[in-house]
């Protein structure tokens, strides 16, 4: 319905009004167009009418009276939580800090033990975000969503605060103090009673400085758990060559891929490099490019199995019988004397096995990680059969500073803890109270133990069955190195100070070690300056710490021999190894 101003106007006027303007008018009604007086007056009132007047017998200079009052005591009330230190204006800033301009800094993420290069991006001194580091093998420039989220927990208020003391705040020097009388009353019996808990460790200074501590005391235990652990990835790598050895793989020279129940392009310790390079060898361009096909075999929907060129949903149960077929193909002893297959994927088998056959040397078998030994096993000894060892397959020496199997170590750690053997146990990192195998029943056990400490991000499960919790510091907040999945070691530096006094793994060792007072830089810089053979070191570690790699420390090639049938004859043969705890 239109308004009375406009039920009055005369379009005829406001026609005229527009063909004898000139040039552009806008307007946004026809009372503006048309000049009306009471638009005018509307326009002219900043408030509407009587909106400067009271509506009762308040007046002005009484309004003022009291809220000058309340604005007084609210000064005084809140001079009263003043801190008592002198604040320091920021008068000179470092020169190379403008505000608004980021600064940009190499380091690493850990996932799993391995390294992931990073350029942390910093604002005035706060890092605010990761992005991959371009000259890093792992990482190529790209970051997985893990590397994102940590800067969450950088900031995470959630996190451990404070030394905790039997759920009591406490302090550095009273932890020093009991945990110096603890280790004294072990040296005479060499240690027999300290146990050392920690997650997967690839760092070269880390693992030296727990050697050093077993030699000081030669009866202590080093034990390491991973949640989602790559034992079975040991395992087979053991039973296909008789000794742990390290596999990684060039996806740029493969142009078949075989996938048994593996997401290898969004898992695992080489993932952002593998869906780098499966990636590139999927653009086409020139007349000569060959794009790479893969055949995804797996039990539950992957990133991988969504990239693939044919997929084939199995159950996890029937990936090791399927294992055997094609290694049965391509005429692997014993099982190339067994029968053809006549099952409901004969022909599927059959052309995967005819296209890896026609690649040899070009083409590439790889295991999930949760897939049991024998077949892993199965697949060494198929991409050694392939000629792919050297070309898309390379194995070296462990990545980690000690291999083990590490569900039978904390079965080991497990049993000793309740025979009453473990008299002081150090967990460095991780929750292993939540996060181990709940048949172990840990946390049942640990009450054995006379001495309990964890280092740790969280108060946690863990964190409340130890004497001594030590905030763990963030790794944007600490000194650190690590291995990539080539062996390429990272150096890890901070951008921040420990938000909260955290103590990084390095130096809650050096204090066992009696050194409570070296930094974790004094550490690390000590480590490098022994191993590195650089005639000029200075220089070595400032291109380091630039570049956020040790350049030429990927581990070489290393020759190995399959073990002719070491994979059985049946499904489930696989070897589990040697205790594996109580079942």
């Amino acid at each position: 319905m239109a308004s009375p101003a406009t039920s009055r106007l005369r379009l005829s006027a406001i026609r005229e009004r527009l063909e004898s303007a000139r040039g552009r008018h806008y307007w946004r009604s026809l009372e503006e167009i048309a000049e009306t007086p009471e638009l005018q007056d509307l326009l002219s009132r900043e408030f509407p009418e009587g909106a400067s007047e009271w509506t009762d017998s308040f007046d002005r200079r009484e309004f003022l009276k009291l809220m000058g009052a309340s604005f007084a005591l609210a000064g005084l009330a809140g001079c009263t939580g003043q801190p008592s230190d002198t604040i320091v204006p920021y008068v000179r800033a470092p020169e190379e800090v403008i505000p608004g301009k980021p600064l940009f800094f190499a380091t690493a993420m850990t996932l799993g033990g391995y390294a992931t290069g990073l350029l942390a991006e910093s604002h005035m001194g706060r890092p605010t975000k990761v992005e991959g580091n371009p000259q890093h093998p792992a990482s190529l420039g790209a970051t997985d969503v893990f590397a994102q989220a940590s800067v969450l927990t950088l900031y995470d208020p959630d996190r451990s605060q404070v030394i905790v003391r039997a759920g009591q705040i406490g302090s550095w020097s009273a932890f020093l103090a009991e945990v110096r009388l603890a280790l004294d009353g072990e040296r005479a019996r060499q240690g027999s009673g300290i146990r050392i808990l920690t997650e997967t460790v690839t760092s070269p200074t880390l693992a030296s400085q727990l050697q050093a501590l077993l030699a000081a005391f030669p009866q202590a235990k080093w034990h390491q758990h991973e949640p989602a652990g790559r034992d079975n990835v040991r395992l087979g790598a053991r039973l296909a060559f008789g000794e742990f050895v390290e596999t990684h793989y060039r996806l740029d020279k493969a142009d078949v891929i075989l996938a048994l129940d593996s997401d290898f392009l969004t898992m695992g310790p080489g993932g952002l490099r593998y869906a780098h390079d499966f990636a590139e060898r999927r653009k086409i361009l020139g007349h000569d490019a060959r794009m790479n096909r893969l055949y995804a075999v797996e039990s539950s929907p992957t990133g991988s199995g969504t990239m693939a060129d044919h997929r084939l949903a199995l159950r996890a149960s029937e990936i090791e019988g399927f294992t055997r077929e094609i290694a049965r193909g391509l005429g692997i002893p014993p099982l190339a004397a067994e029968s053809a297959s006549s099952g409901p994927h004969a022909k599927w088998i059959a052309a995967v096995v005819r296209d890896l056959a026609e690649h040899r040397g070009a083409s590439l078998v790889v295991a999930g990680d949760g897939q049991p030994p024998a077949v892993h096993a199965l697949a060494h000894a198929m991409n050694h059969t392939l000629g792919n060892v050297g070309t898309s397959v390379i194995h070296t020496d462990p990545v980690e500073g000690n291999p083990m199997d590490q569900t039978a170590s904390l079965g080991e750690l497990v049993r000793d803890m309740d025979a009453g053997r473990v008299n002081a146990l150090f967990i460095l990192g991780g929750n292993p109270v939540f996060t181990a195998p709940a048949d172990l029943r840990l946390a049942d056990r640990m009450s054995k133990v006379g001495l309990r400490v964890h280092l740790g991000l969280y108060e946690d499960e863990t964190s409340t069955l130890c004497h001594w919790h030590i905030p763990e510091a963030h790794y944007l907040e600490s000194w650190s190195d690590a291995r990539a999945y080539d062996g390429t070691v990272s150096i890890l530096q901070p951008l921040i100070a420990p938000l909260y006094g955290g103590k990084s793994a390095h130096e809650l060792v050096a204090a066992l070690m009696g050194a409570p007072d070296r930094s974790g830089y004094d550490i690390l810089r000590e480590v490098w300056q022994a191993r590195s053979q650089a005639k000029n070191f200075e220089l070595f570690w400032r291109t380091a710490l630039h570049d956020g790699l040790v350049a030429g420390t990927a581990l070489p090639p290393k020759p190995v021999t399959v073990k002719a049938g070491a994979w059985g004859s049946g499904p489930g043969t696989g070897d589990r190894g040697p205790g594996t705890g109580d079942r």
